[in-house]
């Protein structure tokens, strides 16, 4: 007999604004595991300002917009948002700040465009059966998060490769990178500060402050890895992952020598005929990073893997989503079946 399941008690969010080099802070949500919950980063030079990536929603916007305040100097706002890449968790809080110059790269600008939107995904999210294992799984990791109101911002720049901005006497570099994490990845280096946002090319996480699993859309991974390779190249010190704790150089190789471990079991998987699905279990059996958790998302990025190994098209989000959701029961319900959606009411 199916499993029934009940709506997920979420809870709250807290966060802290940490400064890491001279006007330059990152947001930092608490917990510091869970999908969606993103670090951003404000630069703060004389009368201007910026954000680079805003977070899931404007509740959470909102509350990086407090902490940011008693920083700007009187009378100043958020002058630009840089956005590292186009998932909602580092946009779509972006009405925060509605006069900010929205930033980020034509590929980015197509990514967004073949997304679901965010009134779409919160119709998606509050509206699912609870009683189906992808409802379960949408409840229980996205239903802290609200949009039902909210719009996409018009970029003031898109572009392609590199571009240099000021913001006041900080020089940001944003460079663009190969389709890695997703389809339009940049990186955001400050060389005075010698300080790098580096977007979900790196998730981090340590013994004191855990974090997640990578997940990846675009791929292939070898591109996320030459991604982590970019970074360091910049000769960064300090680098802010798109999720988990700020990290010196040291830590990217760690993270490198994560997603190396991750491409080479793939390869070896594949060529031994073992199906995507059971790869992914197979790897989360290994238990090798403990540190991180989610390690369901392995789902996505094995299947993204095999998909380039294969040459094969992007299967549907819903049948990505229906995996991811599949091996996280499994994991946390071993043995017990898949819920399954509720009977319709009867009539005599």
């Amino acid at each position: 007999m199916s499993a029934t399941v009940s709506l997920h008690a979420h809870a709250p969010v807290s966060a802290e604004l940490l400064p890491i080099a001279d006007g330059v802070h990152v947001w930092r949500p608490r917990p510091g595991v869970g999908w969606g919950l993103a670090n951003c980063g404000l630069l703060v030079s004389g009368a201007t300002a910026a954000w680079i990536d805003s977070p899931y929603d404007r509740t959470l916007a909102d509350e990086f917009l407090a902490r940011c305040r008693p920083l700007l100097a009187e009378g100043a706002e958020v002058d630009w948002l840089f956005v590292t890449h186009g998932n909602g968790d580092h946009l779509w809080g972006w009405q925060a700040v509605p006069d900010a110059r929205v930033v980020y790269t034509r590929a980015t600008a197509g990514h967004i465009a073949h997304e679901p939107d965010p009134c779409d995904l919160h119709g998606l999210v509050h509206n699912a059966d609870t009683d189906t294992v992808v409802g379960w799984y949408l409840n229980r990791h996205f239903g802290r998060y609200r949009w039902p109101e909210t719009e996409l911002p018009q970029p003031a720049l898109t572009f392609s490769g590199e571009v240099e901005i000021a913001v006041g006497d900080i020089p940001v570099e944003l460079t663009q990178l190969a389709p890695a994490h997703t389809r339009g990845d940049l990186i955001a280096y400050l060389p005075r500060q010698q300080v790098c946002f580096a977007g979900d090319i790196v998730f981090a996480a340590t013994a004191d402050e855990p974090g997640d699993h990578p997940v990846h859309w675009a791929g292939p991974l070898e591109n996320v890895i030459a991604g982590c390779d970019r970074v360091l190249a910049t000769g960064a010190t300090t680098i802010v992952p798109g999720h988990g704790p700020v990290l010196d150089r040291d830590g990217v190789l760690a993270h490198r020598d994560y997603l190396c471990y991750l491409a080479e079991s793939v390869q070896r998987l594949h060529a031994a005929g073992v199906p995507a699905a059971d790869a992914a279990r197979r790897l989360v059996a290994e238990a090798r990073y403990p540190d991180l958790h989610l390690p369901e998302r392995l789902a996505i990025t094995v299947a993204l893997q095999y998909r380039h190994l294969d040459a094969a098209p992007e299967a549907p989000m819903l049948l990505q989503m229906q995996a991811l959701a599949q091996l996280a029961w499994e994991i946390e319900h071993p043995g017990t079946p898949l819920p399954s959606p509720r009977p319709a009411p009867t009539t005599d």
